[in-house]
């Protein structure tokens, strides 16, 4: 019992001790000269309308259908900086890799000596090795809170905090290690899991994708084109069930009919970009609509809709930027297994197997 109080106090005070007036003004001084303005400042609004990318859209004679090579160029942008990777060190838990962290990210970490652990590497010089945690983190909660504690503490270091946790593990399925606020994943090279549903309708003989335009003031990716309903997979929520959810929540449509919605595989991206790695997996989903349904964003983050034709949205991502980056990706799925890339296009196989060019598991 002794022993079980002795724990019990140390822990306590290593709380206390993350939390004080003073460890907080401490680690806000050291933080200020490594954070810029820009760094948290919102995104500006895409420069676009609907009858810019539907005048794009609309044009047959730009290019050739079977030139994949716009495809290409939008994997190539979800998949930047990937000679930068020797930049960041391993992120370990109970020996699993769990992430990845850029060396000098590292540095703001060192205040939380009662978090997380630094070693050297095998030379014996300054150089890190690999970040793991204090081992009097023991359980999911104790490291979920004192992460949190840390993620408050770095302040506009990681901007765009939204309160919502992610599940982190070292592949999907496996056991949850603890939970990280969702701005933070890219910052600890957390793998994210998300979802991506593109909802279509079918009418004499033609699909037509459901688009969305996201509101000019979301903090992320304001006025991009988007899909119908996507979203992160938070801790605690089946891929199915989230469809279902995030359905309801930006477009309006009724549980009786997102139950439909038929899983259809899954992308995968990495991305280096500063002190930010993100390695996403996004599981798609494909639901066909009744021709009459009209999508209602419920949440606000949403501008509008259109009801575009799948050639005329293929057109759009071959010829623009006008999609928010990863959308692409699912959207590209979407045309190989509804027939819309053609096997004799050059560069077909490469094209399908770069939409899992992340590290999809």
């Amino acid at each position: 019992m002794a022993a079980i109080a002795t724990s019990f106090s140390a822990a306590a005070a290593a709380v206390a001790r993350r939390r004080s007036p003073a460890r907080i003004q401490l680690v806000a001084r050291r933080r200020l000269p490594f954070c810029t303005a820009a760094s948290a400042a919102p995104a500006a609004a895409a420069g676009f309308s609907w009858a810019d990318a539907l005048r794009v859209a609309s044009d047959t004679g730009v290019g050739d259908e079977s030139d994949l090579s716009g495809y290409f160029h939008k994997v190539d942008i979800c998949n930047r900086g990937l000679d930068k990777k020797g930049q960041f060190v391993e992120f370990l838990v109970e020996d699993q890799v769990v992430g990845y962290i850029h060396k000098g990210f590292t540095e703001h970490l060192r205040d939380f000596h009662d978090v997380f652990t630094i070693v050297s590497g095998h030379n014996g010089n300054s150089t890190v090795g690999h970040v793991t945690l204090h081992p009097s983190l023991r359980t999911p909660e104790d490291r979920t809170l004192a992460i949190g504690d840390v993620i408050k503490g770095l302040g506009e270091l990681i901007p765009g905090i939204r309160n919502e946790l992610y599940p982190v593990t070292s592949s999907y399925g496996m056991p949850v290690y603890f939970s990280l606020e969702r701005a933070a994943a890219p910052y600890f090279g957390i793998k994210a899991y998300g979802v991506h549903m593109n909802g279509y309708i079918e009418k004499d003989g033609e699909k037509s994708l459901w688009i969305a335009k996201r509101s000019d003031v979301k903090q992320t990716y304001p006025g991009m084109l988007d899909h119908l309903v996507a979203g992160g997979l938070p801790y605690g929520i089946s891929c199915k069930e989230n469809i279902i959810k995030e359905c309801e929540e930006e477009a309006g449509i009724t549980r009786s009919m997102s139950t439909n919605a038929t899983s259809v595989g899954a992308v995968s991206y990495m991305d280096i970009d500063g002190f930010r790695y993100k390695r996403d997996v996004l599981f798609c989903y494909d639901l066909r609509l009744p021709v009459d349904f009209v999508p209602n964003n419920e949440d606000g983050e949403v501008d509008s809709f259109r009801l575009v034709p799948v050639s005329h949205v293929a057109n759009i991502i071959r010829r623009t930027n006008f999609f928010k980056a990863n959308c692409n990706l699912v959207i590209i799925d979407f045309l190989f297994h509804h027939g819309y890339v053609d096997p004799d296009s050059n560069g077909y196989l490469k094209l399908l197997t770069s939409l899992r060019g992340g590290d999809c598991s």
